[in-house]
């Protein structure tokens, strides 16, 4: 097992990762990250539960267990389970599994203290607990808890538990950093140590994020030696969260020259889906799948970018299903809005290049940024002509809010030159707007798209003239796309950016 070209990857966002505070996923949307997670990321295997916690979490293994037994992927399911007297055994059986990840004590202060047993017994009820599973056909991995710990002050007993177990048909030794205490230099001394003493032996480390420094971590095991990474999508887990496998994967393939079967095109996809279902955000600046990450807002960096591309480095966008962004801003150049007007197939001269360039300072100082989906409005404003004639406009809309009444709203639209008015109520003035919209689209049996996520950003400081800036973000024929509206109106700018996404699905 010594040499290898191409690391293993076992997810554990459905375990691991729903340990953090607040998550809980349903059933129906544990099945379909697992789906994705197997047939489209291309993870070699998947950790989707803990023995005996639930009814509900019993559902959703069988569901997963039967989906994946129908597609031949039923052995890179796997479910935790404990030295329990064979009762985990039972109900990971019963839910249609196979592979048992089973849990045991991988530092002396855990057996003594926590089991209040000696390493002798706690390694005899190991050896009977893998008995069991073995004879009911199981395949048997197994977790060192807490081994980190058990490497820094007793590493004389995890020698110990592995020189005895080494030989009871254990397919992986998986090291997990439970409390997250490993610095990159003493996970390399430690993963080497194992990966010496046992180099015949597979090896995953399983790394969490208390000090920031899990993927920094995986990169230490994997040059000592590790044969398989443990991770989640969006870096999921209780406390800091575990190893999140956008990082990992990209030092892997980068800093490591090492391969994997995931699919980098398909991670941005299961990071936004995992953060739908999650509710947890993912950050702005978070590497790799944040909004931000790919956005140059300085217009030096977008200058040099057109110039043999001086401010590129080896993640590019494009790898992940995204692609780069200049921000406009009050940092930015004419290079920057350069970039956005070549995207948007725009050719100004030079010398409304330097008003649009002025204008956009401007507004730079009154919101943090300026779309590229504005900037044809700002071109359009600044230098008194229209560029971007709409087929499909708001000829006059009326919003009516009464104390204990629904909000109203009548929309009279224009759509190819012809013109259309409905009424509608609603929960608020802009679910009343849409409602009389789609009553005019339904009349004209247009399909109408899915909303998926409306964010206001208003600007700090208070001042009553500031843009409001909101992002909706739509689904519509399996596309998801994001427009955007910006006016010192809310409900005015979600309605700016409703009327761009009927004209982009037009």
């Amino acid at each position: 097992m010594g040499s290898r070209s191409q690391i293993e990857i076992m997810d554990t966002t459905l375990r691991d990762g729903e340990q953090t505070s607040g998550v809980a996923f349903a059933t129906h949307e544990k099945l379909g990250i697992a789906r994705y997670l197997l047939e489209e990321l291309g993870v070699d295997r998947l950790e989707v539960a803990s023995a005996r916690v639930s009814e509900g979490e019993y559902d959703a293994v069988r569901s997963i267990a039967a989906w994946a037994q129908k597609k031949g992927m039923l052995d890179r399911v796997e479910v935790l389970g404990f030295v329990d007297g064979g009762r985990s055994i039972e109900w990971i059986k019963n839910a249609g599994c196979h592979v048992m990840n089973l849990l045991a004590k991988g530092s002396y202060r855990h057996v003594t203290e926590q089991l209040r047993k000696t390493p002798e017994q706690h390694i005899a009820d190991i050896k009977e607990s893998i008995a069991a599973a073995q004879k009911e056909g199981f395949e048997i991995n197994l977790y060192l808890e807490d081994w980190s710990n058990g490497m820094i002050h007793s590493c004389d007993y995890v020698f110990q538990m592995v020189d005895v177990l080494k030989d009871s048909g254990i397919r992986r030794f998986m090291l997990p950093d439970t409390l997250g205490v490993l610095s990159p230099d003493e996970a390399f001394e430690y993963c080497k140590q194992m990966t010496d003493r046992y180099p015949d032996l597979h090896f995953d480390f399983h790394a969490h994020n208390d000090y920031d420094l899990a993927v920094a971590n995986v990169f230490s095991a994997v040059k000592a030696g590790i044969h398989g990474i443990h991770a989640t999508i969006n870096g999921l887990g209780e406390r800091a969260g575990n190893t999140p496998i956008t990082s990992a994967i990209a030092v892997i393939h980068d800093k490591l020259k090492l391969k994997t079967n995931v699919r980098e095109s398909k991670i941005y996809h299961i990071s936004k889906l995992v953060e739908t279902y999650s509710g947890v955000r993912i950050p702005n600046n978070k590497p790799i799948i944040g909004d931000n990450v790919f956005t140059q807002c300085a217009g030096v960096h977008a200058d040099g970018d057109s110039k043999n591309n001086l401010y590129f480095n080896d993640l590019l966008p494009e790898r992940f299903g995204r692609v780069r962004e200049y921000a406009l801003g009050k940092m930015s150049g004419k290079a920057n809005i350069r970039k956005n007007l070549e995207a948007l197939g725009i050719n100004i001269d030079e010398a409304s290049m330097l008003k649009v360039t002025q204008r956009i300072i401007e507004l730079g100082d009154k919101k943090q940024l300026v779309t590229q989906e504005e900037l044809p409005y700002i071109v359009s404003d600044v230098l008194k002509h229209d560029t971007n004639e709409q087929p499909i406009k708001i000829v006059n809309y009326s919003l009516s809010l009464t104390h204990g009444l629904r909000p109203v709203a009548t929309v009279k639209i224009e759509i190819d030159g012809e013109l259309y008015q409905q009424t509608a109520a609603g929960d608020g003035q802009y679910n009343a707007f849409t409602k009389a919209l789609w009553k005019i689209y339904k009349q004209l049996n247009k399909p109408i798209p899915e909303l998926l996520d409306y964010m206001v950003i208003i600007p700090p400081g208070g001042q009553t003239d500031a843009l409001v800036h909101t992002t909706i973000t739509w689904r519509f024929n399996d596309r998801v796309f994001k427009t955007h509206g910006l006016d010192p109106d809310q409900t005015e700018a979600a309605i700016k950016a409703t009327v761009k996404m009927l004209n982009l699905i037009n």
